[in-house]
């Protein structure tokens, strides 16, 4: 009987280390429903900007009500926005919000018990001709980025280090250019959720909320279910790495540097 008991403990044990679902959810504010101006992203505190972030709450609260009900056990949310994004008082019940600079680390808590990413208000690579709001890091330096001869964007970036770990992507939200970004590296099983579609890098068709917000539901839940069908992004190190960008020392004459070298450990990859 205690055998019995010992073994009915062990598998129950495992049973429930099995059904953990933990997901990470790297935001940005360029690719929210609503949010096409640079004048929404770049401030914090005008009226623009205090709009731009309320958007992205109510956004992000269709994906965390989608995942949740789509099966995720735990849901942690980056805030990925240089100047941040979170609003405290309007966070959805049922996820962990990691917010405020300077941090320890710059994926706190993504590890390999984690077993989706979700790169949620993403936006195009810089260059993309119809992606609202494009670029890559930087949108006033307009910095460019190439690893082993493949230009890639953020996307890439925060899905190589997820992979890392083994995680895969399962969802991106964010305008048409960045879902269309997104099956190129992560292939069609990554869910993609558009909100808007891209005219110029400052205009926009854009679509009313309460359309989106309900794909951005249905969408989180279909990422549940595609888990099983989703592959890491990896990239291999050593990575041979390109990056251009413009120095602003004389904002009438910017000076393009180009910088090339190695990245011999993916969790430097943004640090290059």
């Amino acid at each position: 009987m205690l055998l019995l008991a010992i073994l009915a403990g062990s598998f129950a044990a495992v049973g429930a280390a099995a059904a953990e679902r933990k997901i990470y959810v790297v935001t940005d504010l360029e690719g929210i429903s609503g949010v096409y101006q640079f004048a929404q992203t770049r401030e914090t505190d005008t009226p623009l900007a205090r709009q731009a972030r309320e958007y992205f709450m109510g956004d992000l609260a269709a994906v965390v009500r989608g995942l949740r009900d789509g099966g995720a056990t735990d849901v942690v949310v980056l805030d990925g926005h240089g100047n941040q994004a979170v609003i405290p008082h309007l966070m959805a019940p049922g996820a962990k919000y990691i917010t405020g600079l300077p941090r320890p680390e710059m994926f706190p808590g993504l590890d390999s018990n984690v077993v989706g990413l979700v790169m949620f208000g993403a936006h195009a690579m810089m260059g993309t001709p119809d992606g609202v709001l494009h670029h890559t890091q930087s949108s006033r330096t307009e910095n460019r980025y190439w690893y082993n001869g493949v230009e890639s964007g953020e996307l890439v970036q925060c899905a190589a280090v997820a992979g890392h770990y083994g995680v895969p992507p399962i969802l991106v939200t964010g305008d048409e250019a960045a879902c269309r970004e997104a099956e190129k590296f992560f292939g069609k099983d990554c869910v993609t959720v558009a909100v808007k579609k891209g005219l110029a890098r400052e205009a926009a068709a854009l679509y009313p909320f309460e359309e989106t917000r309900k794909a951005l539901y249905q969408g989180a839940r279909r990422a549940m279910k595609a888990i099983s069908r989703c592959r890491p992004y990896k990239l291999d190190p050593p990575i041979r790495a390109r990056k251009q960008h413009l120095v602003l020392d004389d904002p009438a004459h910017p000076r393009l540097v180009t910088k090339e070298g190695t990245i011999t450990n993916v969790l430097e990859l943004l640090r290059f």
